[in-house]
């Protein structure tokens, strides 16, 4: 019954990382669109160039747990960190080429449904990450683990042979989808110098 409680409170404070009137920032701040949705999702879609016998060379896609910090309006880096262990398929991958694309979309959150956006309609706006997976320094590694733990709290009970780790997506390239028109190119240097 806790843990039921906790997910919906969860669900709560991510729903309110958007602007309180339930908009996004207009679509000539395809910086500001950029963070916003980034903290208001909780996961993304994550591919790889496969590593593995008979897929070698292929994309793959994965989904992963992510966090640029504490749900909530006005917070997160920007920076998605992610919680990997080497027994996963992709992390295999990035051993290999860590070049990677992360896809995140407000499809996730109560946005789309309340303004009845197909997930692939512009309105229902996804960012495109392109850039690389590394693990972060221990320095990084306590930012790194609050941004995550804040948001995923079963990730602290997951069995510790695993052998977790945190990481990040170093962005390279973003593309951002929020309105028609097509993509808009955002540059890191534009993206974590505006406020979500």
């Amino acid at each position: 019954m806790a843990m039921a409680a906790a997910v919906v409170v969860l669900l709560l404070l991510c729903a309110a990382a958007l602007p309180a009137r339930g908009a996004l920032p207009p679509p000539e701040e395809a910086a500001r669109v950029a963070r916003v949705v980034l903290h208001s999702c909780d996961w993304g879609a994550l591919a790889t160039l496969s590593a593995q016998d008979g897929l070698r060379g292929h994309p793959f896609a994965n989904v992963f747990s992510l966090s640029d910090g504490a749900p909530g309006p006005g917070g997160g880096s920007g920076v998605p960190y992610l919680y990997l262990t080497d027994m996963e398929i992709s992390v295999r991958d990035l051993r290999v080429n860590s070049n990677a694309s992360l896809t995140v979309s407000l499809a996730q959150t109560p946005y789309c449904k309340k303004h009845k956006y197909d997930p692939q309609n512009p309105l229902c706006a996804h960012i495109i990450f392109c850039g690389s997976v590394v693990k972060v320094n221990d320095s990084e590694a306590a930012v790194a683990k609050k941004a995550l733990f804040s948001r995923h709290p079963e990730m602290e009970s997951w069995p510790k042979d695993h052998d977790w780790f945190f990481a990040k997506f170093n962005i390279t390239n973003i593309w951002v989808l929020d309105y028609f028109g097509g993509l808009k190119i955002v540059t890191p240097e534009e993206y974590y110098s505006v406020k979500p």
